[in-house]
């Protein structure tokens, strides 16, 4: 039986098919050469957006462009550059099967000049994993670091920056967050209405422990646990919109009398403050800008609809800007011609704004929704 043969036609066919054929795409296109850059002296337009869902972006908000990227995990609440290293702290919780399984938290050192992890320490596994600016704070001596942790105890890891290691963990019952003040101290918001100081020393061992009177009512008006930095100390405001400046003198905690941001217009029209992080501040034009919407009681997470800006130093409501969407966290970077961030609520996006004009200046594609945003 003789075997099957192709017809002479086909055999051609197959000889003059590559003459025929116009390039191919892959021929079209030009590899790309890899590179790696390094970056300079870091600048005050810079800031870090942080993805719900884990990776950290570096942006320069004067042009929206993106300078890198770092590393972290969606168990990552914060994250600090330090003011005078060339360092970037991430605290983070990392498990054997991503969501589940074996549970090892550390503070990771991320290298300024090219933003990859040079060092990891560990700490407690108790890290409190949700989005909050203040759940870690380089300390006034600039070798301390602490992170906050929830398990739901509530305690405090201190970190030696210098030595790369681990120096203790302090029990904080009924307070959280950690607002560095002084050389070796930081506040802690308390459920009871009070402030609490902890002051450290060299070794960063425990040195002392005040506690404030109550300002606030947990149930009546509680204060935002998104308080934001100024030359004066910290700013803080409660969900009816009253106006609180903390600071520490020594072991003394002071608090001012509170201001409203609120008319009674604008408490007839329901603005109310809401949203992630809800406060910036400039501090060289000594302003404050605040997330608002229009809403009931108990709307305290909604995202905002404009962000008003008030003069700190007459507590005066100066301007306000309707925002092109919903946003939930807001940044004020600390330039001459400072840029206001805001992150879209729902969307992978964020808007920048002229801080002095209130003008739109462009949207940036992130392709992931923000959870965080934090100054470089």
């Amino acid at each position: 039986m003789k075997s099957a043969q192709a017809p002479w036609w086909f055999l051609v066919s197959l000889v003059l098919l590559p003459t025929l054929q116009p390039p191919t795409l892959a021929a079209q296109i030009q590899p790309e050469t890899i590179s790696n850059k390094t970056l300079g002296d870091p600048e005050a337009s810079w800031f870090i957006a942080k993805a719900t869902m884990g990776t950290s972006f570096v942006f320069d908000a004067t042009d929206g462009s993106m300078l890198g990227t770092l590393s972290t995990n969606p168990f990552t609440p914060a994250v600090e550059r330090h003011p005078v290293r060339a360092e970037i702290y991430a605290a983070e919780s990392h498990y054997t099967r991503r969501t589940y399984g074996t549970r090892n938290d550390i503070l990771t050192v991320f290298d300024h000049a090219n933003l990859a992890p040079i060092a990891e320490i560990d700490l407690p596994d108790k890290i409190g994993s949700l989005n909050f600016a203040e759940y870690i704070s380089v300390l006034g001596d600039q070798r301390h670091l602490t992170v906050f942790n929830m398990t739901p105890a509530q305690s405090v890891s201190v970190v030696d920056l210098e030595a790369r290691k681990f120096v203790g963990e302090l029990s904080t019952p009924g307070c959280a967050l950690t607002m560095a003040t002084g050389e070796r101290g930081f506040l802690m918001m308390c459920g009871d209405g009070t402030l609490q100081l902890i002051r450290l020393d060299d070794k960063g061992a425990e040195t002392s422990r005040v506690r404030s009177k109550p300002f606030f009512s947990i149930d009546k008006d509680p204060v935002f646990d998104q308080p934001v930095l100024t030359r004066q100390g910290w700013q803080m405001v409660s969900f009816e919109g009253q106006v609180f400046t903390v600071a520490t003198q020594d072991d003394e905690i002071t608090i001012s009398k509170p201001w409203s941001l609120l008319t009674e217009a604008d408490r007839e029209d329901k603005w109310r403050v809401g949203g992630g992080q809800i406060m910036g501040v400039h501090h060289a034009l000594d302003l404050l800008y605040v997330l608002m919407h229009q809403g009931g009681v108990d709307t305290h997470e909604d995202p905002g609809t404009e962000v008003w800006v008030f003069s700190r130093s007459s507590r005066q409501r100066i301007a306000r800007l309707p925002l092109a969407k919903p946003s939930r966290s807001i940044l004020v970077t600390q330039d001459e011609q400072p840029r206001l961030i805001a992150s879209a609520a729902e969307e992978p996006t964020l808007d920048i704004y002229d801080a002095r004009k209130l003008v739109h200046q462009q949207t940036v594609e992130l392709g992931m929704v923000v959870g965080l945003l934090a100054a470089y």
